[in-house]
C-alpha cells in the first residue's frame, strides 16, 4: 500500500462539462514540483502551505492557460500528502491539455475515491468519515446535508471509539487472567463487565434502531397515498406538486400504476407514491395495479389512507383502516387518515384515529397535511445531539456487534471460562472495527471507494 501511495495522482475534481472554470486536483510527494515543471510564475517548491498564486500553464514555450495554483503542503492537506489543485479556465481543451501534461510529468490519473482514499489511509479520516463524504456530495436537502456533515465532522465515530476503548479495557484483564489460568485469579469484575455490557448494548441498540430515519433522510421519505377509486388521489398528488403529474378524471381506475415524485418540505424530501385504487375489479391491467398498491404500501416509511368524507360511512372506514394497519404493521409504517373535499361535506362522526380534513381540488389544509408529514418523520431527533445511522453497512456491523454482546452477557449469567469471554469481546471489537476502518480488506476498500467520483 506505501508504494501504492507513492505514486501522484491527478484528476479533474470539478463537473466534466463547459464551464467559468475546471479545478485539476494533484496529491502525491510530486504534485508540486509536477506544477512546478510546467509553472511560470513563483517557485511553488519554496512557498508556503495554503497559499495561492497566479502563473501561465506552459507546455515548452507554448501558454495553456493563466491559473490560479493553490498550495497545500504535507500533511496539512486532505490527503495529509502534498495537493495542488490548479484553477483554469473550463474549457474542456484546456482541462483535458493540462491534465495531460501533468501525466507527462509522471502523474497518473486517479480512480474513483483516490484522494479520499489516501486520506483515509493516512490518517485524516477513518473509514465511517470517508463514506459520509460520498452522502455529503450526494446530499439533495437541509436534512440529508445535516446528517451527512455530522456524521463526517465524527459524531459517529466519536461515539464508536469510546465503545470500544471500554471494551478493550475488559478485553486486556480477560486476556490476563488466560495468562494465569491455573492460579484461578478473575482481573476483570464480572459485575463490572455485565453493567459495562448493559450500557454498551443499550447505546449500540439506539443506533440500530435509528437507522430507520437516517436511511429514510438520506434517500427520502416514501409515501403512498392509496385510497378507493375516485376519491382524489391522484388530484392530491398533484396538488402538493404543484404541477399536473398524474392524470385526473371522473372514471374510476384511472390510475392503473404507482406515479412517484418528490417533494421538499422543510428540508426533507419525501418520495409520493400515487397507487391504483384499491378495489375487487375484473380488468387485469387493474388489478395488477392494486397488487402493486399493496406492495408500495407494505414497503413504505408513511401511508396516507384518503378517502372521501361524503362517500365513506363510520363503519366502512373502520373496517377499513383494521385491514389497512393489518398490512403495515409488520413494517411499523405511519399511518395519515386524510378524509378528502371537506369543501363539500364535513365529517359528522369520530373514530379512534385522528382524521386530517382536506380539500385536494380547492388546495386547502394542505399546511395541515405537511405538518403530520413531518411529525412522522420525529424531526426532533435529527435536530438534537443523538447520532443517527444512514449506512447499511453500518447497520449490519452493529446488529453482529448487538449479537456478540448477548453472547458476552450469556457467558456472564451462565458463567464460562475467561478464554470464551475473550473470544466473544473480540468480536465485538471486529465488527466495531469494521465500521471505522481499524480492520479492513481490500474488497471492502474497493467496494466504498469505487462509488465515489473520480476527483474526490
Amino acid at each position: 500500500m506505501n508504494l501504492y501511495q507513492e505514486e501522484t495522482i491527478v484528476a479533474l475534481a470539478t463537473p466534466n462539462g463547459i464551464g467559468a472554470i475546471g479545478v485539476i486536483r494533484l496529491s502525491g510527494a510530486q504534485a508540486i514540483s509536477i506544477i512546478n515543471s510546467v509553472f511560470k510564475g513563483k517557485n511553488l517548491e519554496l512557498q508556503d502551505s495554503h497559499t495561492i498564486h497566479f502563473g501561465t500553464i506552459r507546455d515548452g514555450e507554448n501558454i495553456v492557460d493563466e491559473v490560479l495554483v493553490s498550495l497545500f503542503v504535507a500533511p496539512k492537506s486532505y490527503t495529509k500528502e502534498n495537493v495542488v489543485e490548479v484553477s483554469c479556465h473550463g474549457s474542456k481543451y484546456i482541462i483535458d491539455a493540462i491534465i495531460k501534461l501533468f501525466i507527462k510529468q509522471g502523474a497518473r490519473l486517479a480512480k474513483h475515491g483516490e484522494f479520499t482514499l489516501r486520506a483515509f489511509l493516512n490518517g485524516g479520516l477513518d473509514l465511517s468519515q470517508a463514506e459520509a463524504v460520498a452522502d455529503l456530495i450526494a446530499s439533495n436537502s437541509k436534512a440529508s446535508h445535516q446528517l451527512a456533515l455530522q456524521q463526517m465532522r465524527g459524531g459517529f465515530s466519536n461515539e464508536l471509539k469510546l465503545l470500544r476503548e471500554q471494551l478493550i479495557h475488559f478485553a486486556s484483564m480477560i486476556e490476563l487472567e488466560l495468562d494465569f489460568g491455573e492460579e484461578d485469579v478473575e482481573f476483570a469484575n464480572r459485575d463490572d463487565l455485565k453493567r459495562l455490557i448493559l450500557n454498551i448494548h443499550q447505546i449500540i441498540y439506539k443506533l440500530i434502531q435509528s437507522f430507520n430515519l437516517g436511511n429514510v433522510i438520506k434517500n427520502g421519505v416514501p409515501v403512498v397515498i392509496a385510497g378507493k377509486p375516485n376519491v382524489g388521489k391522484s388530484t392530491l398528488l398533484n396538488a402538493l406538486l404543484n404541477e399536473e403529474r398524474a392524470i385526473v378524471s371522473e372514471i374510476a381506475g384511472t390510475t392503473r400504476d404507482t406515479i412517484e415524485d418528490e417533494i421538499n418540505i422543510k428540508g426533507i424530501n419525501f418520495r409520493f407514491i400515487d397507487t391504483a385504487g384499491i378495489r375487487e375489479t375484473q380488468d387485469i391491467v387493474e388489478a395488477k395495479g392494486v397488487e402493486r398498491t399493496f406492495e408500495k404500501i407494505k414497503s413504505s416509511a408513511i401511508v396516507m389512507y384518503l378517502f372521501d368524507a361524503k362517500e365513506t360511512d363510520e363503519a366502512e372506514l373502520k373496517e377499513i383502516l383494521a385491514d389497512l394497519k393489518e398490512v403495515i404493521s409488520a413494517n411499523s409504517s405511519t399511518l395519515i387518515v386524510v378524509a378528502n373535499k371537506s369543501d363539500i361535506h364535513e365529517l359528522n362522526y369520530e373514530i379512534d384515529e385522528d382524521i386530517l380534513q382536506i380539500s385536494a381540488k380547492e388546495k386547502s389544509n394542505l399546511e395541515i397535511l405537511e405538518a403530520a408529514l413531518l411529525n412522522a418523520v420525529n424531526l426532533n431527533a435529527l435536530n438534537s445531539d443523538d447520532v443517527i445511522i444512514s449506512n447499511i453497512r453500518h447497520l449490519q456491523a452493529l446488529q453482529k456487534t448487538e449479537d456478540a454482546l448477548n453472547r458476552v452477557l450469556g457467558g456472564i449469567d451462565n458463567p464460562v471460562t475467561s478464554d470464551f469471554l475473550a473470544l466473544d469481546i473480540k468480536q465485538a471489537l471486529h465488527y466495531l472495527g469494521e465500521i471505522v476502518g481499524t480492520v479492513t480488506t481490500d474488497d471492502l476498500l474497493e467496494n466504498i471507494f469505487s462509488k465515489f467520483c473520480i476527483g474526490k
